[in-house]
């Protein structure tokens, strides 16, 4: 008897889940269904090249519609689940349609999250998730346009530094003190901070937003108006405030979720035949013993293998490190590890040059890095992470050393795990990261 594969969602992680499925050699039915009318697409350059008109749609979706008719995957676009049926093991979509699984994937995602004050539902408000967002927003960011970004994680930077180059006059609303305040260490938020005062963004740090005021004229915004009572005058406001985990559908099903969808080291949830993959997926991981929720390409595309492993009966348990990038002006970050709880921090190279790397340590045991126009130490960095090697902090800081050779330690010791409980594991969760 075939049996059935069915996946809600069309994102990075359901699209890759489809094509491992073909990979690992399952020969069944495999459905693909996504709420947006598009093939599945990468949404990384969405606050990057796309937004700044340098890369074409179709240079967007991950495969091309001849790939999935070739390898007889179903995709049903435009369409959303209302209900799963674990017992009948069936589910049915808004359109009242059902349909049966022997194996469910969910890749589900997250939505933005919104912001909690007057005038934030006005049509001027805009938010960067969806292929639409974007091309909603492209023919308003023409020179001179006012635009007041309210968020300092990547999506708000990305798009502030899209916009300045294309001559709008921006302000950045930073609700903590530095920007990636949550993601990172002050030393690279400053930095941060102070590229893009220099590309001439008007940066505002430990401010927050009262209301966003309109133009009662003709519907337009007027002014951001911010905790202190200062209006900053605004054409268009672009809101990036971090992403909540789509888990209701799961929920209803009687699926355990707890910020996200738990899933053990093989994608499978609380219930049989349920598998869970991507930014809504909560994992145990190995590396630093507790679990994580992450939002990245690098862990929608490892999971998404890994859950489709599972399902063709080759259990690969997902041990991955968590690995990040920004693209900002001439600047690439990359970010290998969590460095939730690091007690040392340690600049290699000038911040001056515009071309360094910060290593993060517990206890003398590396945790994560922030590699800035720095492939090499990035590189060298997840080789560390993934072989738990021990480090010397005096030869991550002697540019003298090879980067390559900062993992060859004469007294390395092999310990895959680090330790780093906290009692928010979203704490350890970058949000709006972009990873290649």
């Amino acid at each position: 008897m075939t049996e059935t594969v069915v996946i809600i969602g069309g994102g990075q992680a359901g699209a890759q889940a489809a094509v491992s499925l073909r990979q690992e050699g399952f020969e069944g039915r495999v459905v693909l269904i996504g709420d947006e009318p598009v093939l599945p697409y990468q949404r990384p350059p969405l606050s990057k090249t796309y937004l700044a008109g340098e890369l074409a749609r179709e240079r967007l979706f991950i495969k091309p519609a001849a790939f999935y008719e070739k390898v007889n995957i179903e995709h049903m676009l435009g369409e959303t689940v209302s209900a799963i049926d674990p017992s009948e093991q069936l589910i049915t979509l808004a359109s009242e349609q059902t349909l049966h699984y022997d194996h469910l994937i969910l890749a589900t995602g997250g939505r933005v999250r919104t912001m909690p004050c007057p005038g934030a539902d006005h049509p001027s408000v805009n938010y960067l998730r969806t292929l639409a967002d974007v091309e909603a927003m492209q023919d308003k960011f023409t020179e001179g346009t006012r635009l007041v970004v309210i968020g300092g994680g990547y999506i708000g930077l990305e798009t502030a530094a899209v916009a300045v180059k294309h001559g709008l006059k921006v302000t950045l609303l930073v609700a903590r003190p530095t920007p990636l305040g949550r993601v990172t260490s002050p030393e690279v938020g400053n930095f941060f901070r102070d590229v893009h005062r220099q590309a001439g963004v008007t940066l505002c740090c430990n401010t927050g937003v009262e209301s966003i005021e309109d133009d009662t004229g003709d519907g337009k915004v007027a002014a951001v108006v911010t905790d202190s009572g200062y209006r900053v005058l605004a054409d268009i406001v672009v809101v990036g405030i971090g992403l909540l985990p789509n888990v209701e559908l799961a929920e209803s099903a009687g699926v355990v979720c707890d910020n996200g969808i738990v899933v053990d080291e093989y994608g499978r949830t609380s219930v049989d035949n349920i598998y869970a993959a991507g930014d809504c997926a909560n994992h145990p991981n190995p590396i630093y013993q507790r679990r994580l929720r992450l939002e990245s390409v690098q862990n929608a595309v490892d999971q998404g293998k890994t859950v489709a492993a599972t399902i063709c009966g080759k259990d690969k348990p997902y041990a991955q490190v968590p690995w990040f990038w920004s693209d900002q002006y001439d600047l690439k970050l990359q970010t290998a590890g969590i460095n939730s709880g690091y007690d040392q921090a340690i600049v290699r190279g000038d911040i001056a040059s515009r071309s360094f790397a910060v290593f993060y340590l517990l206890e003398g045991r590396l945790l994560a890095v922030d590699a800035i126009n720095r492939p090499a130490e990035f590189v060298v960095a997840r080789n560390i992470l993934s072989k738990g090697l021990a480090v010397n902090a005096e030869r991550l800081q002697d540019e003298s050393i090879p980067a390559k050779a900062l993992a060859a330690v004469p007294d390395a010791i092999e310990s895959k795990t680090v330790s780093t409980e906290t009692s928010d594991p979203a704490e350890a969760t970058p949000s709006g990261v972009k990873v290649a």
